[in-house]
């Protein structure tokens, strides 16, 4: 079934497909929802915390990438709900244009990141290196950084010293903390037949020496195993990039044949009002 119907006169006339212009909404209003449900929880997350630190790290909060994200999205997926619903061009070229261009910009991220390895490294390390800065300035973060090293097996970024950075657990005579020269519990190498698990496994572990502290704690740095990580799993993460990769090929595609759909019915429509032409006799 085409766009295209003949009248009794010979004449074509387009028409839009109810069936993409629905389906096109339909996958628009449920991203739109996703939208709602993640800013809704940023901003929850965002209100639990003390207003000390409410400020204190956003290049590294999850609660507000979650809200930025999420409000960007809302944005768009209302610019496709309307433009689809009310056959309207201008928001649907919108929709298709921001989502064409979110699309070329995570394929060139993918191909800069693999060019420029040592780059992207270095821009990891740094975010790494500020994450731990503000361990115990946000639990959001705290906890990200606690799973991250307990998934990986890891501790810091580059080394298990690398938490000296933080104040709590500066190695500096003069910190006062009780927590100087250690490093969080999520670095702890945990076994299963202790019935007792000590959380303080990670007291004065930056004190030793690299051998005798990898008898209690991961030494090796987050970075290292997540690239290790990354090199062997690499069909699972391109399937997972083919995922992300798909319902916006899918939303820019249904885009644009609506697009051209309304154009060819308003071309249409100016082309019978200029000739003054009735398709049934």
């Amino acid at each position: 079934m085409g766009g295209r119907r003949t009248g009794a006169a010979g004449n074509d006339y387009s028409f839009v497909s109810p069936v993409v212009k629905y389906l096109l909404f339909m996958f628009n209003f449920l991203f739109w929802i996703i939208s709602l449900v993640m800013v809704s929880i940023g901003v929850y997350a965002r209100m639990m915390k003390h207003a000390e630190a409410a400020w204190a790290c956003l290049s590294v909060d999850p609660a507000i990438m979650l809200m930025v994200v999420g409000v960007l999205m809302f944005l768009l997926t209302f610019c496709g709900c309307v433009g689809s619903l009310r056959e309207n061009i201008c928001l649907l070229q919108t929709f298709c244009i921001c989502l064409t261009v979110i699309f070329m910009v995570q394929v060139a991220a993918g191909v800069l990141g693999f060019i420029f390895a040592d780059k992207a490294r270095n821009k990891v390390t740094e975010v790494i290196n500020n994450a731990i800065v503000h361990y115990r300035d946000d639990i959001d973060l705290q906890n990200l950084i606690d799973f991250g090293q307990k998934e990986f097996g890891c501790c810091g970024g580059i080394a298990y010293t690398d938490w000296s950075q933080n104040m709590y657990f500066n190695c500096s005579q003069d910190n006062p903390s009780r927590e100087r020269c250690s490093v969080p519990y999520s670095c702890c190498i945990i076994s299963q037949n202790k019935e007792v698990i000590n959380t303080m496994c990670g007291q004065g572990m930056q004190e030793l020496e690299y051998t005798e502290a990898a008898k209690h704690i991961h030494t090796n740095g987050c970075i290292d195993n997540m690239v290790d990580w990354i090199h062997s799993n690499l069909f699972l993460l391109g399937g997972i990039a083919l995922g992300l990769a798909i319902p916006q090929l899918v939303g820019i595609l249904l885009s644009q044949i609506l697009i051209n759909q309304i154009k060819d019915q308003i071309e249409l429509q100016k082309y019978q009002y200029k000739h003054q032409t009735d398709p049934w006799p």
